[in-house]
């Protein structure tokens, strides 16, 4: 009974999880039921997690091109590294080209480094593969010093032109909202702010302190309902602006104070008792006056800086200090000085200096652009070149600092680099270098002092793979690596989605198949494997939708082969069960021999799969890898399908002092057996 009702709860936790998993893996039927309750209840269910499936090329459609790199050049021990660093130039500007999902992969066949590159829905192949087959660009280059160049006269004449007529257009928009009630109407016509126009302008309640602060300061001086009178110049733009409405939001303090910390207060470091602070604090406060508080303040207060700022705090609303000060300091009356004040940085004494109302201001406006010397000169270059590119780079290697063991990267330069770097280093000691690969910064180190000999080390907080990644970078700017294109390979969009419903057909059928047969040919337990084999196809979609695997027509076949494997494993435990029976054992003796029995053959038939899945992937070209990874995957769920959630299926069978009917498990015996 025991086995039972554990195999219950197995097989609940078991279904629960399968439709979790279900729904990640489809979750259309999961949202059109969500949308069917929300729409008849009025509630607001969320639709489920969606993430659609990586498809290769050849579901999907795209490009494969294969490149062959000519390491000739290379020391021998270096051709792996300087193809790695090839290849790392390459997905860098494939992700550069927008391409969604690139792969990018090394493969050695034949002694040959090959480079696959997959670009998956790529439309413009072309452009791709003279973007790809460029030679990688190292360049080192340092801060661009060079003043932004003004002007010229026609530019000038340009930019006078085009403000003249955005102030005239700004003096015809201001004539107009003050000749008229309604402004939103105004700003519909004349604004050049979408967000404006459709809001009429209005900016809704604003105060001081955020971006509209010129706005405020105009509006302090004119009355609810009103246009200012003239046109506002504020940062490229003419604005012409209307105040609706004004109102007392709150009210803002300015004070000065006395802090006395003692040991133990926040952010004191002072080793006063709390008792002598406390007596110290009595003391100031029999002292203190309006007209000697600032030097009680300079003299006294422990604050930093108080020495400097007299203790004066400035102005602040609610919600800025401590609520202790705050209490006191708001409810204060002007000109006072309060009581002993405790917070948790210590003892205060408060002056309470000046009060006065935040005022709120409801603002509509519409504004015309102007063009301004930033709109017509190109953004200033950070970098200039130094002239020292890849071709003078000797080498580069990762080594470690004899000291601190900190992994470092190692660059040798021939003579004439040697030469420029000595240059470049003396001029700009205290200054970073930035070193660039294809137009992008990889690095940019900051100069310590000349360097003379051609050698250099690059030091940062580096972990021994960003120092390699950085090596190979610079690396494949300088050693002679070129590429070759020896394969292109293109599959149209719709043959790719052909080739998916094909591919789901057949799995489909297949599956169907299979499960036909194992009911019609093992009965009950055909049955139970069936539904194991349903929760082991959901548990593989979800992993595949998880790591996530880019799904290729070899790596269907690779599922659809561990779907036959998971189908083996089940007969052979089946098999065995059918032998027990016939020798008369209960059902629940039966169940566990034939699974302990089968377990070896199971193992070492899923072990061998396994070890040639992972030469598969070790020495496969990409369609083999994805297929032996598939595989891989299918044949580890098959594993957990098998001897778990089938094993606890059968389980749930084990009442003691049942009989079963041979004939259901597959023993063509009209004899009777017990559960256990």
């Amino acid at each position: 009974m025991k086995k039972v009702s554990k195999a219950r709860a197995l097989v609940a936790i078991i279904i629960v999880a399968a439709v979790v998993l279900a729904c990640f893996d489809g979750p259309a039927f999961f949202d059109k039921s969500m949308d069917f309750l929300n729409s008849k209840l009025g509630t607001g269910f969320p639709h489920f997690i969606n993430i659609p499936y990586r498809l290769g090329l050849d579901l999907q459609g795209g490009t494969q091109l294969v490149y062959e790199a000519d390491t000739s050049k290379v020391g021998f021990s270096e051709k792996g590294d300087a193809v790695e660093g090839v290849r790392d130039v390459i997905e860098r500007r494939v992700n550069a080209f927008g391409v969604a999902e690139p792969v990018v992969q090394v493969n050695k066949a034949q002694g040959a480094w090959r480079v696959i590159v997959e670009l998956a829905g790529i439309k413009d192949v072309n452009e791709a593969i003279k973007m790809i087959g460029e030679t990688p660009m190292l360049e080192f280059k340092v801060e661009n010093t060079e003043p932004q160049r003004e002007l010229t006269a026609a530019e000038k004449q340009e930019m006078n032109k085009f403000n003249s007529a955005a102030k005239s257009k700004a003096n015809t928009a201001l004539a107009a909202a003050l000749h008229t009630e309604d402004f939103a109407n105004v700003v519909k016509q004349y604004t050049e702010n979408e967000v404006g126009k459709e809001t009429g302008g209005d900016l809704g309640w604003i105060k001081s302190g955020g971006a509209y602060d010129f706005l405020i300061e105009k509006a302090k001086t004119t009355s609810s309902n009103t246009v200012y009178p003239k046109l506002i110049d504020q940062d490229g733009n003419y604005y012409v602006m209307k105040v609706n409405d004004k109102r007392e939001a709150d009210k803002e303090v300015k004070a000065s104070h006395v802090l006395i910390c003692y040991k133990g207060a926040e952010r004191c470091d002072k080793e006063t008792t709390k008792e002598d602070a406390k007596k110290k604090i009595d003391e100031l406060k029999a002292q203190a006056t309006v007209g000697n508080f600032a030097r009680l303040a300079r003299e006294n207060s422990t604050e930093p800086g108080a020495n400097d700022s007299s203790g004066d705090l400035g102005w602040f609303g609610k919600g800025q200090m401590v609520k202790p000060f705050e209490d006191v300091v708001f409810t204060l009356e002007k000109g006072k000085i309060s009581d002993v004040v405790e917070t948790a940085f210590g003892y205060h004494l408060i002056y309470k200096v000046d009060e006065r109302p935040i005022m709120e201001y409801k603002i509509a406006q519409l504004n015309v652009k102007q063009k301004t010397e930033a709109d017509i000169l190109p953004p200033k270059d950070q970098w200039k070149s130094s002239g020292l590119t890849g071709k003078q780079l000797k080498t580069s290697r990762v080594e470690f600092d004899q000291n601190t063991s900190a992994a470092q990267v190692a660059l040798e330069f021939n003579d004439e680099g040697a030469k420029l770097f000595a240059q470049i280093t003396a001029a700009n000691v205290g200054k970073p270098v930035a070193i660039f690969l294809d137009g992008m910064p990889i690095s940019i180190p900051r100069v310590n002092e000349a360097i003379n000999e051609g050698k250099a080390v690059i030091t940062g907080d580096f972990d021994i793979t960003e120092a390699k990644t950085l090596s190979q970078r610079l690396n494949a700017g300088a050693l002679p690596v070129p590429i070759k294109l020896i394969s292109q390979q293109t599959v149209g969009a719709s043959l790719g989605g052909d080739s998916l419903q094909k591919s789901l057909f057949a799995g489909l059928i297949g599956f169907a198949l299979v499960i036909i047969f194992m009911i019609l040919y093992y009965r009950l337990p055909g049955l139970l494997a069936s539904i194991s084999l349903l929760i082991y196809g959901v548990i593989v979609l979800f992993v595949f939708k998880a790591i996530p695997v880019t799904l290729t027509l070899s790596g269907i076949a690779g599922f659809i082969l561990s779907v036959g494997m998971a189908v083996d494993a089940n007969v052979l435990v089946f098999e065995r069960l059918r032998e027990e029976l016939k020798l008369g054992k209960p059902l629940a003796t039966s169940v566990e021999e034939s699974f302990r029995r089968a377990w070896t053959a199971i193992r070492d038939g899923n072990y061998t799969t396994l070890i040639v899945c992972i030469v598969l992937m070790w020495f496969g070209t990409s369609m083999i890898k994805g297929f032996a990874f598939t595989l891989t995957i299918g044949v580890l769920a098959s594993m957990f399908s098998v001897m778990v959630i089938t094993r606890q299926l059968l389980n749930l069978l084990l009442k003691e002092g049942k009989q079963h009917n041979l004939w259901w498990f597959g023993v063509n015996d009209e004899s009777k057996v017990v559960g256990q």
